[in-house]
């Protein structure tokens, strides 16, 4: 069934600003739900974990049914799940455990179509240890990923190879698993960016092949918490720099000071509200099958808006769309020739629409492109809250500009 566009907005007070929120790609708003739960967890009174009285043993159900809920969304265990306040954070933690068993003549892949989150923390590390650094290289005219190039890349000595699972700003969708398949064959360990991806269909980390998956619940209505799953057993060999007082048990060996309990608290209220996107869906069946439902709904709904996004940008003289990938998420990057990015995404603001400008930490893509040293492009994003009235304002607004 599709999605009922206009009972997911009414669920999101945000919304009601009168805005087109089409900056989704940086940051999803949040239901009503969420507000709630955050709420309510410290309404009800919250305390530090592990200890004897009411309040703590809250705090203790929060932490676990967050960790089965990302568990839930992304295919994983709950006991595989790290915790952290955002992305960024947990991957340079990962970078510096990971890193620790690396020798000089180790190799590492890494990829131009990833955020800089995926790919600096990897570099810097390979920098401190002598290990060589590799780059799988984007077509800058279809923004493709090729996954013929890893075949050439990897070498008895690689130990990681980092990708991201959908491009921030291109939307491009790589042969995740192709890619972790050849890296399984020579036998290193992957590192797969799902930041961008997870909000814009269902996501099973098996099936990526990815030893290790990151996420961050602000991208899918929730609160600025990250996470990373993994099989706990393979947690278990990693040993990160840790206070000697904290616990030393998978996976809260990973994450360091006092989690954010009512965030927390809230990235399960989102994972619950995104089960819930597809009203078709037996309620009797396990979160995880919901969820299959709902974001299998939410990736057709988005595909559908986006084509008319798509073929409104590509109608108008003057503008620019950078990339053309086969498979993509709902995200427009462009520009409106004798106008700057900056200028556009300002033109569009004072029209309420809300778009983002610049290189979006698309560090080494948006160089590729031949775009970072001159004010990246502009993007345009959608999500499962998104409706036609929002791309119609975007594609007026644009239109104001290249006529």
């Amino acid at each position: 069934m599709p999605l009922n566009a206009e009972a997911v907005r009414a669920c999101y007070p945000a919304l009601r600003d009168g805005a087109a929120y089409l900056d989704g790609a940086a940051g999803t708003q949040v239901p009503d739900a969420v507000i709630e739960a955050i709420a309510a967890a410290y309404r009800t009174g919250i305390g530090n974990v592990g200890g004897p009285f009411a309040a703590s043993h809250r705090s203790d159900a929060i932490v676990a049914g967050c960790r089965a809920a990302v568990a839930d969304l992304v295919g994983g265990t709950a006991d595989g799940v790290v915790l952290g306040p955002n992305t960024t954070t947990l991957v340079y933690r990962f970078a510096q455990a990971l890193s620790a068993t690396w020798r000089p003549g180790d190799e590492i892949v890494v990829s131009r179509l990833d955020h800089d989150a995926n790919v600096r923390p990897w570099v810097q590390a390979a920098a401190r240890t002598g290990t060589l650094v590799r780059w799988a290289e984007v077509d800058p005219v279809t923004g493709e990923l090729p996954t013929g190039q890893y075949d050439t890349l990897l070498t008895d000595r690689t130990r990681l190879v980092a990708v991201t699972a959908a491009s921030n700003i291109l939307g491009t969708r790589p042969d995740v698993p192709a890619i972790t398949a050849k890296a399984h064959a020579a036998g290193a360990l992957t590192f797969v960016d799902g930041v961008h991806a997870t909000p814009h269909g269902p996501v099973d980390v098996t099936a990526l092949g990815a030893d290790f998956y990151a996420t961050s619940a602000y991208k899918w209505s929730g609160p600025h918490i990250g996470a990373v799953a993994a099989d706990p057993a393979l947690l278990d060999t990693l040993r990160p720099d840790k206070l000697a007082s904290s616990s030393d048990a998978v996976p809260e060996r990973f994450e360091t000071g006092t989690a954010a309990f009512a965030d927390l608290a809230g990235v399960t209220a989102a994972v619950d509200h995104l089960a819930a996107l597809d009203d078709t869906a037996a309620p009797t069946g396990s979160r995880r099958e919901r969820l299959l439902a709902s974001m299998g709904a939410v990736e057709t709904y988005e595909k559908e808006l986006f084509r008319t996004l798509l073929q409104g940008l590509e109608e108008l003289p003057r503008v620019t769309l950078y990339g053309k990938p086969a498979a993509r998420t709902a995200t427009a990057y462009f520009r409106v020739a004798g106008h700057t990015p900056a200028e556009v995404a300002h033109h569009l603001a004072d029209r309420r629409v809300n778009v983002w400008h610049g290189h979006n930490y698309a560090w080494e893509l948006t160089a590729a492109l031949g775009l970072r040293d001159t004010g990246g492009a502009v993007r345009a994003g959608l999500v499962h809250y998104n409706n036609a009235d929002d791309v119609a304002r975007l594609l007026a607004g644009v239109a104001e500009l290249s006529s």
